[in-house]
């Protein structure tokens, strides 16, 4: 198992500078990770230093909260395509979710992945925020409007990843689509964990101490 291919290279914190991004890129190219995962503001800057390279620029969108109405999360879809991303990492609307709108939930995610054209399109339902039956029908719903992957978490709530959370999504999505496991993974032995329980990619930011450890 090559590890560093399941490694989206993660910066998100507000206060990220361009030098910081830059070396994410540069520490992404020397491991062969499988994306860099960035702001929108930072994926043309990534596009440009990744060029003529395997990694992709994974760009978050209606993050962290996912309360953004619509057509906003659509067009930031677009533009970061546009910009270069080939992978697009949305957060749903919780709120949505929750009161059972699940037809707003779909429409959501549907026009989000319309804007990805061929990028592909994984959706963080933040599972720290639900219940086992909300999970399933956060994972349905996606693999309804198309979805690419399935993502546990921001990082940014009251919890990550976690192994119960990564095998639930992995039964209920099947086999055909993917897992992200995102959030509170610092060491080999839990990104160890979250591939055995079903993730095929995960979302760090000890991405290089991670691989280290593996060696």
């Amino acid at each position: 198992m090559e590890l560093n291919n399941f490694i989206d290279h993660t910066l998100l914190a507000p206060e990220a500078t361009e030098e910081q991004i830059t070396k994410l890129c540069d520490e992404a190219k020397n491991y062969s990770f499988a994306s860099v995962c960035v702001s929108s503001c930072y994926t043309k800057l990534c596009s440009e230093l990744l060029k003529g390279t395997s990694v992709n620029v994974c760009t978050v969108v209606g993050f962290p909260l996912g309360a953004m109405a619509t057509p906003a999360k659509a067009f930031e879809a677009k533009q970061a395509v546009s910009d270069g991303s080939s992978e697009i990492d949305m957060v749903i609307n919780i709120g949505y979710l929750k009161d059972k709108k699940d037809n707003l939930v779909l429409e959501d995610i549907k026009a989000v992945k319309k804007a990805c054209g061929s990028a592909h399109l994984k959706v963080i339902i933040e599972t720290c925020l639900l219940t086992e039956e909300e999970k399933i029908r956060a994972c349905e719903l996606s693999v309804k409007a198309g979805a690419d992957f399935v993502k546990t978490s921001t990082g940014f709530s009251k919890s990550g990843a976690n192994v119960d959370d990564v095998s639930l999504m992995r039964k209920t999505v099947g086999e055909n689509i993917g897992v992200k496991a995102s959030g509170g993974i610092r060491d080999y032995k839990t990104a160890l964990a979250m591939i055995n329980a079903g993730a095929n990619r995960l979302g760090c930011s000890a991405s290089v101490k991670i691989v280290s450890d593996a060696k």
